[in-house]
């Protein structure tokens, strides 16, 4: 795909949204992707769920959450569309390591998988985040308390640098996040421009990279002179009400299946991102933006695809 782009330094500043293609007519739904969000515990059991919902309205064929089991209930009782899995958990209701063999399943029988979600911190969940960065022709959104995680695993990017740039991750840390990421990386100070700062840590870790925030940054990881450098993407579309709880976890679900349906990493970011402001926007247009919630955003998703 080409990309109509302005020139900043060793970037390429992209004005395009990259677009599904059209549903051919004896499609079925295996031909959208199969999608699994890895997510959820005791008192979290949303997150996940507004991933897998937004998924689903984002046009993954197939949905499946690997949640712990005692949630399991919650989360699938949320929306009967997309499938569970019951994970083994901790004591504190966090997903287990002991649930590794079931993950790795699921990765076997999914095209991509978002991982994170309410998925809370800790040493067995570290675990199955580094056996997970291990696995050949990965396809994985890393956000919230999965990027929290990632931030304790030491050296990370070394374990990931088997991965392509037509597979490999999509990390979508808002700033303190990616605070946390780049001081467990490196001794340098966070650059204060966010384009440099979300370029250099694409960059440097090998992945996509969504900044979130007011005029969320996406970057790949590319500096291929015959590519044309470093691709730059800076969101216009969302709104201040945006800023609630969930919201994050539906753009998770938006990128996944979106990845799923075919689009490259970067590609599936700028896209998710774009709609997800644009459905945000849609939503603040019929309520306002103080009384907007997630469910919300998820919910103007149809209308913001058709205007796309």
């Amino acid at each position: 795909m080409g990309y109509p782009t302005v020139e900043r330094g060793y970037m390429q500043i992209i004005k395009t949204i990259p677009k599904l293609k059209p549903r051919k007519s004896d499609a079925h739904k295996g031909d959208f992707g199969r999608v699994c969000i890895i997510g959820g515990c005791v008192g979290m059991s949303g997150a996940a769920a507004l991933a897998g919902r937004a998924a689903l309205r984002a046009g993954a064929g197939l949905v499946r959450i690997a949640t712990p089991k005692s949630i399991l209930p919650i989360v699938a009782s949320i929306e009967p569309a997309y499938t569970t899995i019951p994970l083994a958990e901790d004591a504190e209701g966090r997903i287990s390591a002991k649930a590794i063999n079931t993950i790795l399943e699921a990765v076997g029988e999914n095209d991509c998988l978002a991982f994170g979600p309410g998925i809370g911190v800790s040493s067995g969940i570290q675990s199955i985040l580094e056996t997970l960065l291990r696995q050949e022709n990965l396809r994985m959104v890393i956000d919230a308390d999965g990027l929290n995680n990632l931030s304790k695993i030491k050296n990370w990017p070394q374990i990931t640098s088997h991965q392509s740039q037509a597979t490999g991750l999509i990390l979508t840390p808002h700033p303190g996040e990616m605070k946390r990421l780049w001081m467990g990386l490196f001794r340098e100070k966070l650059p204060s421009d966010r384009c440099e700062l979300a370029g250099k840590f694409a960059k440097q870790t090998k992945t996509v990279v969504v900044l979130k925030g007011a005029g969320t940054v996406v970057s790949d990881p590319s500096t291929s002179l015959r590519a044309g450098g470093q691709k730059v993407y800076v969101n216009k579309t969302g709104n201040p009400g945006m800023a609630t709880a969930g919201a994050g976890d539906v753009l998770t679900g938006v990128i996944t299946a979106l990845m799923g349906q075919g689009m490259s990493n970067f590609d599936a970011a700028v896209a998710g991102v774009y709609i997800h402001g644009l459905a945000g926007d849609i939503a603040a247009g019929k309520m306002g933006q103080t009384s907007l919630i997630a469910t919300d955003i998820i919910e103007s998703l149809p209308k913001a695809f058709l205007e796309k």
